[in-house]
């Protein structure tokens, strides 16, 4: 009996380590994306009976790469996918904008 090996879309073959580390950072984006969907439900962003129309052009191998990253399967729940992760707040920003110039009680300065 032989078996049979994975190959990459170039042809290469693909170990089977390989495939597993693909799978699991799939499943990561499969989270960060059910994650940010979440986070979009409550804060009542996707409520509500009345949508707006969005409609633009993109590259096909920009939306492409994008679904298989974020493992949405339609257009439309990849792009509330990305307005749902342009609209929340990053907290690093925040941290960043509350502590520009501000050092700790203990923080000494050497010259």
């Amino acid at each position: 009996m032989v078996a049979k090996r994975s190959r990459s879309r170039a042809g290469k073959p693909v170990s089977s380590r390989g495939a597993a580390r693909t799978r699991s950072a799939a499943m990561r984006t499969v989270t960060t994306a059910a994650t940010v969907m979440e986070e979009a439900r409550r804060a009542g962003w996707l409520d509500g009976e009345r949508t707006e129309h969005v409609s633009f052009r993109a590259p096909k191998a920009l939306i492409e790469a994008a679904m298989r990253e974020s493992g949405m399967t339609k257009p439309t729940e990849l792009g509330l996918l990305a307005l749902a992760t342009l609209a929340q707040p990053d907290p690093m920003a925040k941290f960043l904008k509350d502590t520009r110039g501000k050092l700790g009680a203990d923080h000494q300065l050497d010259y």
